[in-house]
């Protein structure tokens, strides 16, 4: 049975708030050059910074002014230093999805032991932040052991994020059970667009409108599409106002596409 949506296209919004531990750093700032091993980025660390200290903050701002919900990908380690902005997320109406303890840290380099106690300690400063565990994960970079999906649904998650196999949300069966997979999509997202490939702001939202406006071409099939940015990078000015152009060329597609977020995909899946 495939799963129901009001829409063709379900346009899901995330924001990335990403920290990493303090021997670590982003593997690159936006100087582009990066340093030798063994030497910590500073510059580097201090523009990741910017995400809990002001850009969650603005983004937060531009989706209470047009009306949109969405996940927040949260660092454990962040969830932990900035209870107030987890309480203003949660206080905002906001999913909270686990990403990890710190960026750095990538479940398929650790231990079965290693993962499952970084994932613990993620739910509980997330938890604490905000009264709730959190339902949903994304693994830092994207990439999850061989065991996380597993480990998610023995932890009582309901959906995992790091799938692009599909372009609906989908049961996954694991050893300890089914979780939802909820495909993520990653060709309107900052960080690739902006961070790895150099392209200017605008590029986010024509890449958005190149996709929704052409929908009807494909013949309106049913499927997901993420708007994602990261605090630390489209939450500053230049980004912040793609972000919002982005929002508002949504609704102008909204005869087949429709705002929602991983939770309610999730949600709408597990309910089929």
């Amino acid at each position: 049975m495939s799963v129901t949506f009001p829409k063709p296209l379900a346009v899901s919004v995330s924001v990335m708030l990403e920290g990493w531990t303090d021997d670590s750093a982003p593997g690159i700032g936006p100087m582009g050059n990066p340093l030798k091993a063994g030497v910590l980025d500073l510059q580097a660390r201090s523009w990741a910074e910017y995400g809990p200290k002001v850009g969650a903050w603005r983004l937060l701002d531009i989706l209470q002014k047009h009306d949109v919900r969405s996940v927040f990908y949260v660092s454990g380690i962040l969830a932990e230093r900035y209870p107030d902005l987890m309480k203003a997320i949660a206080g905002a109406g906001h999913a909270v999805g686990a990403h990890g303890w710190g960026q750095n840290i990538v479940p398929s380099y650790q231990s079965p032991q290693e993962e499952a106690g970084d994932l613990q300690r993620c739910v509980q400063a997330i938890e604490q932040g905000t009264g709730h565990p959190p339902l949903g994960w994304l693994s830092p970079r994207c990439t999850p052991s061989e065991r996380t999906s597993a480990l998610l649904a023995g932890s009582g998650f309901d959906w995992h994020a790091d799938f692009f196999d599909s372009d609906l949300p989908y049961r996954h069966s694991t050893p300890n059970g089914e979780i939802t997979a909820v495909p993520f999509t990653m060709e309107v997202n900052d960080m690739p667009l902006y961070v790895r490939y150099g392209a200017e702001p605008e590029a986010f939202t024509r890449t958005f409108e190149r996709i929704a406006g052409n929908w009807p071409r494909l013949g309106l099939p049913k499927a997901c599409l993420d708007i994602t940015v990261h605090a630390h990078v489209f939450g500053r000015p230049f980004g912040a106002i793609e972000f919002m152009n982005c929002l508002e060329a949504a609704r102008r597609y909204s005869d087949w596409a429709w705002l929602t977020d991983h939770q309610t995909l999730a949600g709408l899946c597990k309910a089929r």
